[in-house]
């Protein structure tokens, strides 16, 4: 069924020392959606998960062919309309802020969280600039 909106063309990975543990974290608290999870016990092979209002991010458990793709070294940035809100849930699930909300110079409003293996998430209300037209 064609949901009218674009599949992600882009999509950010990662690797989790705990990829069960960060995809409940991922879900239950910060509200990405779960879309698939490939997993034999807990050895994660590839998972999927979807932001609401579009794009994704991939992730998986640590392997010995990573091509140094470390965990706790990913970071993104998340749009979000209601970055206050995401804050007070984050705060009351107890994830680690490393920014306090705040209004940037240019008008965004945002903060930001480490999740539980270390990588740093950013939220706000920033979409970025309009994309020009080709030449």
């Amino acid at each position: 069924m064609d949901s009218g909106v674009p599949a992600p063309q882009v999509w950010p990975m990662f690797r989790a020392r705990d990829a069960l543990g960060l995809i409940r974290f991922l879900v239950d608290v910060v509200g990405f959606e779960e879309t698939a999870v490939h997993a034999e016990g807990e050895l994660v092979s590839h998972a999927e998960l979807a932001w609401p209002p579009g794009g994704g991010i991939m992730l998986g458990s640590v392997r010995d062919d990573d091509l140094g793709m470390m965990p706790g070294t990913f970071a993104a940035y998340v749009v979000t309309d209601e970055p206050d809100a995401l804050h007070r849930r984050a705060v009351d699930a107890g994830a680690e802020i490393i920014r306090e909300p705040h209004t940037t110079d240019y008008g965004s409003r945002e903060f930001a969280l480490r999740d539980p293996e270390g990588n740093n998430w950013f939220f706000g209300t920033y979409r970025g600039e309009p994309r020009r037209p080709p030449a």
